[in-house]
């Protein structure tokens, strides 16, 4: 259940837990802020979520050691 959880947290609530993490702020409270306001605004922030997502996925790609075309050593 905890390898479940951690899947969870990681892959599907990624963004949520990075901004929590960059931000100090509780991980539950910005989801819970995020279902509110997806409800009163008919689901746009999904939008702006998907898209940080994406950064996201895309600056570890280009960070990765194995990967990094600006990496030149």
């Amino acid at each position: 259940m905890r390898n479940f959880r951690n899947f969870l947290e990681w892959k599907i609530f990624g963004v949520c837990t990075h901004l929590g993490e960059k931000l100090n702020i509780s991980i539950s409270r910005i989801r819970l802020w995020f279902i509110y306001i997806s409800f009163l605004t008919f689901g746009s922030p999904v939008i702006l979520y998907f898209i940080v997502a994406f950064w996201m996925n895309i600056k570890n790609y280009i960070l990765s050691a194995k990967r990094n075309p600006l990496r030149w050593f």
